[in-house]
């Protein structure tokens, strides 16, 4: 008989409350960061709604959108492969650290170029597509630390630097209302400040390789394990952001900044959640992996298990909070020029759509950590075509706010994939 604990007036096994205890301990540490990176976005979207021009602030909810790919792209060739060789070998030789380092440089260099490009396609100016640009090569870079840092048993360091660019972005934020000099141009530029400034927290000796990779390592090395791996991996983030995004590239696009501004109020509210989502698979995945390779099953579907209760609780959270925000304090979200029983639609949508998220991602994270990347990329595929089309259709028939619906229908076709995906691999393996 497990020893027994007393909470209050009710009675749990001590061993529970142990195992709750510390699954708590490990997701407060590791989601501490990006949740106070959430809540710094958050409070800067509510700083922009109040302040910048409607399309304004739709462009910089579009940024902040764009920005995310460049990242989840950046673990699907890096952090992804990187996790495959350590969980092999359990140490990294400087031929293989070197590779990706440099192979990050050039990918964080491309997604500057691309991300300003898109900028000035929506005429956000030559000036600020520019800083938003490096914006992007900036928080791609601080993506792959990240990702290093969990590797090589370094969480501290990820979440130092997640704390210092919130707390920067915050501070520079309310300095700029202080003084009152925030438009748009600061904005952007606050955002490159902030997103450079947090690189700092990974050290001088990890900050200067990675703006600086070295003699070690190749590009070439790269060949085998983009042809077995990382082409993949790739292809099923670029699916996956069709199914899950389509929306903000189609509505922008067509409509412009102004049109995905509505749009964009529902993503902020449920952001706490994407973000978490975002930021928790860099963790969870080199454990699920390790688990898988030293043939413990049952420690990676605990961790399927843990994960998705932790994202549940941030779900469900986040849906209260922004619920209370709605009804009781709708002026702090919205003003003149916003709908607010379109906002209320918006929001619902939203939440709808994260929920299916957050049931769905261990599952992948889980066939990510099996490397059935072929398999998730196939059953992404067919989700995104379906997202796609329905949002394109629902955008041109209904408008900007139905446009949501495909991106829920989309989500729904993947979770039921990957949940396919997911018994069947037990089943093999279990």
């Amino acid at each position: 008989m497990p020893a027994i604990a007393d909470i209050g007036s009710v009675t749990v096994p001590e061993r529970g409350t142990r195992k709750f205890g510390r699954m708590a301990l490990r997701y407060g540490i590791s989601a501490s960061g990006p949740i106070g990176v959430s809540g710094a976005h958050f409070v800067a979207s509510m700083i922009f709604l109040h302040f910048l021009a409607r399309a304004e602030f739709g462009l910089f909810s579009f940024i902040l959108v764009v920005v995310p790919l460049c990242m989840s792209l950046s673990g699907a060739l890096l952090s992804t492969s990187i996790a495959t060789a350590i969980t092999g070998s359990q140490s990294l030789c400087p031929h293989q650290v070197g590779t990706h380092l440099k192979l990050n440089l050039i990918f964080s260099a491309l997604a500057s170029v691309a991300v300003f490009g898109l900028m000035c396609s929506i005429h956000a100016g030559l000036w600020l597509a520019g800083v938003l640009g490096l914006y992007a090569g900036a928080m791609t870079l601080r993506w792959f630390g990240r990702s290093y840092a969990y590797l090589t048993d370094k969480p501290l360091r990820a979440v130092s630097s997640d704390i210092a660019y919130s707390a920067f972005l915050m501070g520079g934020l309310f300095a700029l209302i202080a003084v009152h000099k925030l438009n748009a141009i600061h904005a952007g530029e606050m955002l490159l400040a902030c997103a450079g400034l947090s690189l700092v927290a990974f050290g001088p000796d990890f900050l200067g390789r990675l703006i600086w990779p070295g003699k070690a390592g190749s590009l070439m090395a790269y060949g085998g394990i983009w042809r077995d791996l990382t082409r993949w991996s790739l292809l099923g983030v670029m699916l996956t952001e069709i199914t899950t995004n389509a929306h903000a590239y189609l509505v922008t696009l067509v409509a412009g900044p102004a049109g995905f501004a509505l749009l964009a109020i529902g993503a902020l509210l449920m952001r706490p959640v994407s973000l978490v989502l975002t930021a928790l698979p860099d963790m969870e995945r080199p454990v699920m992996a390790r688990a898988i390779v030293a043939g413990d099953l049952n420690r990676a579907f605990r961790c399927v298990k843990e994960f998705r209760t932790a994202a549940g609780a941030v779900w469900l959270v986040t849906l209260l909070l922004s619920g209370a925000l709605l009804l009781w304090f709708p002026q702090l979200i919205l003003k003149k020029g916003y709908d607010e029983t379109q906002a209320v639609i918006v929001v619902a949508i939203w939440a709808a759509i994260q929920a299916v998220r957050t049931v769905r991602t261990p599952d992948s994270v889980l066939l990510q950590a099996a490397r059935e990347y072929r398999p998730l990329a196939t059953v992404g595929l067919w989700s995104s075509i379906v997202s796609l089309a329905a949002t394109l259709v629902l955008l041109l028939a209904a408008g900007p706010v139905a446009s949501l619906g495909g991106i829920l229908i989309g989500e729904l076709v993947l979770a039921w994939s990957i949940s396919l995906l997911a018994t069947k691999w037990k089943l093999r393996h279990g």
